[in-house]
């Protein structure tokens, strides 16, 4: 078991930072779905006492990424398409609503973020790096929350998305629908620049319900990461 760490010193306490690890581990598929992790095992390889480790446990289990089983140990938990699809309905509703708000007011700074951020996607689907790319995208989405003024938007959607990105991260480790999705985000800017409602609230039903396409071959792919 490998984990990427993040900064330790950015965190207010040592129990945030290990759920944050083990939380974008998870996400990331760097812990499997299925894979039995231990309390001790953690604390060695982030170098922090039990205590901070079994209170992210406890948190990820109400996450509903970790689950405990009597006698048996702490294992990660499958991916439940049923969580996959509720994550998608809500993220959908909220983000229809903040692009149409975006297509009425929408910042040049956050304009040329968005651009500036669609540069780099196309230099990462040159090179094949579908982490970055996640990431991009992630940022992509948050930006159009920012710019029109509807930041908490984005929290929210977050507090939600940790079961969607697992697949959307397996699907970009596939090589599932990279060109589709900078196409996509390429409609995004240009129906903001032309205050098209209609347009963008197409475009992004279309790029949020595209997940549900690659489910079918993920599931034959990689049969124990599912329920």
């Amino acid at each position: 078991m490998k984990l990427e760490f993040g900064e330790r010193n950015s965190f207010s306490s040592t129990r945030d930072y290990v759920y944050h690890v083990l939380r974008e581990n998870i996400i990331s598929l760097k812990l499997e779905p299925g894979i039995n992790i231990s309390e001790k095992d953690i604390s060695e390889k982030l170098q922090v006492s039990r205590t901070p480790v079994r209170e992210a446990f406890v948190k990820l289990v109400q996450d509903e990424l970790l689950e405990v089983f009597p006698q048996r140990g702490s294992f990660v938990a499958l991916i439940d398409l049923d969580h996959v699809e509720e994550a998608r309905f809500i993220r959908e509703h909220l983000e229809i609503a903040a692009i149409g708000l975006a297509c009425e007011v929408f910042s040049p700074k956050h304009m040329q973020k968005l651009e500036y951020n669609l540069h780099i996607q196309k230099r990462c689907v040159e090179v094949g790096d579908y982490k970055k790319f996640f990431e991009l995208d992630e940022e992509f989405h948050e930006t159009i929350s920012e710019g029109c003024g509807r930041k908490r938007i984005w929290t929210v959607i977050q507090q939600m998305n940790v079961h969607l990105n697992r697949v959307r991260m397996l699907s970009l480790a596939e090589n599932h629908n990279w060109k589709i999705l900078l196409t996509q985000h390429e409609d995004m800017i240009a129906a903001i620049k032309e205050q098209d409602s209609i347009k963008a609230k197409t475009v992004i039903r279309d790029h949020l319900t595209l997940v549900n396409n690659d489910q079918g071959e993920l599931k034959v792919a990689f049969p124990k990461y599912f329920k």
